[in-house]
């Protein structure tokens, strides 16, 4: 039977007459005595009574085809709604299937200029309720459901989010939106507005002499992650509003940018004051209480050693945000993380392409794949004359000894030749091999930069990118690059020599993997959505997910947390099919000289410029 709504359904004319077209006035056609008869004074309370059944009927059937009706899950539009320091979220039913937007929450931060402006979105998920007092969605209040304290809700097959839902931890815009709105401040010698504008993606760029292509180009600061996370994030697909539907807990904390502020000039109380705070608020939550955080993660888009200050003392650099017991039971996300500790993983750092589609993507890989590169390697950066552990002035001896080297050497101020993102492309669009040894810490922004361009990265040391990268690079290490132990270079092995044994088709199929992983190595422009590939973030969430996901089985399974050595984190991602952690692997040696990297890491080298 074809359902109505209520605006549909035919209305009966009384049986007291029908209008004359001609001149509007009533028609008697059975006459007085026979409608009292036939109708007498029940009439119209009889139909009364059937058009309101009728209406009424029609609207629970419209309402359970849509969704709404007992059984089906509601579908809710979530807008933000100041209150306060908080964002409330406002539920409102809304037809399933709607917009491809996304919410905004916690503030909203400036989105790139070819990205569209952030719209609401339509969330799948079962009936949540507002909590005003707190500014979240509430599943009641107290101690969580013990189906949020074991797994998300059964997942439902139709559902295209399932097994993928996000909860985003409500927190006061101060710790994230506002320090952006107060740019000015992040950084004491250099004005960071320019670049956190555009949703942390910086400047936008064109051209570059043929560099770059016309648009999805933007001058991006290494360390503007927490921006740029935080944007996709608020745009995710499968927000819910459910924690107990969440496989993951998204805490909108901007780590990084807090403690950059406060790294020059602050004592520890104040380094230290809104990683404390922070943790007062989220571990006060009944979400918290679900997994004791394990199924929670956060930005720090800084490298770890600037959250894990090794003694109090004013004397002594970066906060102690990492140290807090409540921290170790997260996920952080930072540019570089610690071989020795288990939860922090690495990210790429932001390069300068930022994609709008998968196009976009596929035009730039065959762009850089029929280039003409004349150089078999080079190298971009400055020596470090006083790092007695740095071989940045081995290979510029070399680079500039050899006539197959190009060489581009940075330094501080307008003489800088790296200065331009144009300038140092234009050298790795050039070079077959890209030198890449260690920056101010273990890792270099230069490798992605290098791999964007299509150079196959040669490293120098583990720390660099192999037991960092480990959810966005191939396990084996040669599939994409090249090794030269430190101890080599020091040794006076020739670059050159080596490079040249590896023979064509063997450079061609690590090129060929390089330009693979560009969409892996690439933040998207947040409003696009890439249809047959993941970005950099999307691979991120995926790996988050799928950490939870194990984890919370083997809680419910009743296994428990598989017992990890803190000491061997770097090894367990790059342990293959029935291998042991104590099974031997090619850097087992290196494991004393990157823990005395560590223990000896000089406060002036986070100063400097990678």
């Amino acid at each position: 039977m074809k359902r109505h709504n209520a605006a549909e359904l035919p209305v009966p004319v009384s049986n007291g007459g029908e209008r004359d077209d001609k001149t509007g006035s009533k028609v008697d056609k059975m006459g007085g005595a026979a409608r009292r008869w036939r109708c007498g004074g029940c009439c119209s309370r009889l139909w009364f009574v059937l058009v309101v059944s009728a209406t009424v009927t029609m609207l629970v059937l419209h309402g359970y085809d849509s969704g709404l009706g007992h059984g089906a899950a509601a579908v809710v539009r979530i807008e933000p709604v100041r209150r306060g320091s908080y964002h409330t979220r406002k539920v409102n039913p809304v037809d399933r299937g709607g917009g491809g937007g996304r919410p905004s929450f916690c503030g909203s931060s400036p989105s790139p200029p070819d990205s569209g402006s952030a719209k609401p979105v339509t969330v799948d998920h079962k009936s949540a309720t507002s909590d005003s007092s707190t500014g979240t969605e509430s599943d009641g209040g107290g101690e969580p459901s013990s189906a949020s304290s074991s797994r998300p809700a059964a997942e439902d097959k139709s559902d295209r989010c399932g097994g993928r839902y996000m909860y985003v931890q409500e927190l006061p815009l101060r710790f994230n939106t506002d320090m952006v709105k107060n740019c000015a401040a992040l950084f004491p010698w250099t004005d960071m507005c320019k670049f956190t504008a555009n949703g942390g993606f910086g400047p936008q760029m064109s051209g570059g002499g043929g560099v770059f292509q016309e648009t999805g180009w933007y001058n991006s600061d290494k360390y503007t992650v927490d921006i740029i996370f935080h944007d996709r994030m608020r745009r995710y697909e499968c927000l819910t509003g459910d924690p107990s539907l969440a496989a993951a807990v998204y805490v909108p904390f901007f780590a990084g940018l807090e403690v950059w502020r406060h790294l020059w000039g602050f004592n520890v109380t104040t380094r230290d004051a809104m990683a404390l705070e922070v943790v007062d608020i989220i571990t006060s939550r009944p979400e918290w209480r679900a997994m004791g955080g394990r199924d929670h993660f956060f930005t720090a888009g800084l490298i770890t050693w600037d959250f894990r200050r090794l003694a109090d003392g004013d004397g002594h650099w970066g906060s102690k945000l990492f140290s807090l017991p409540a921290i170790k039971n997260m996920t952080a996300l930072v540019v570089e993380a610690s071989p020795w500790h288990l939860n922090d993983a690495a990210i790429p750092f932001p390069t300068a392409f930022h994609p709008a589609s998968d196009e976009a993507v596929f035009v730039w890989q065959d762009k850089i794949r029929r280039l003409e590169r004349p150089w078999l390697f080079s190298f971009a950066g400055a020596a470090r004359p006083g790092s007695a552990k740095s071989i940045r002035s081995e290979l510029i001896a070399q680079c500039r000894a050899s006539s197959v080297c190009s060489l581009m050497e940075c330094a501080d101020g307008p003489s800088n030749k790296c200065g331009s993102p144009a300038r140092y492309m234009r050298l790795f669009q050039s070079s077959i091999f890209c030198l890449q040894p260690q920056g101010d810490s273990y890792t270099r922004k230069s490798a992605f930069d290098a791999m964007l361009a299509g150079c196959i990265p040669v490293f120098f040391h583990p720390g660099t990118a192999y037991v960092q990268y480990t959810w966005h690079l191939p396990k084996n290490h040669a599939d994409y690059s090249v090794y030269i132990s430190e101890d080599d270079v020091r040794g006076n092995a020739s670059i050159e020599e080596r490079l040249r044994r590896i023979t064509p088709a063997a450079v061609e199929r690590m090129r060929e993997t390089v330009i693979s992983l560009v969409p892996t190595v690439v933040y998207a422009q947040p409003s696009s959505k890439l249809d047959t590939m993941k970005d950099a973030f999307d691979v991120t969430v995926d790996a988050i997910i799928d950490k939870v996901t194990r984890l919370r089985r083997d809680i419910v399974d009743g296994r428990g947390e598989e017992e990890k050595l803190e000491m061997y984190s770097w090894k367990y991602p790059l342990l293959r099919q029935g291998q042991k952690v104590e099974d031997p692997h090619e850097w087992d040696s290196l494991a004393s000289i990157l823990l005395y990297s560590l223990l000896a890491w000089p406060k002036a080298a986070m100063l400097t410029s990678q």
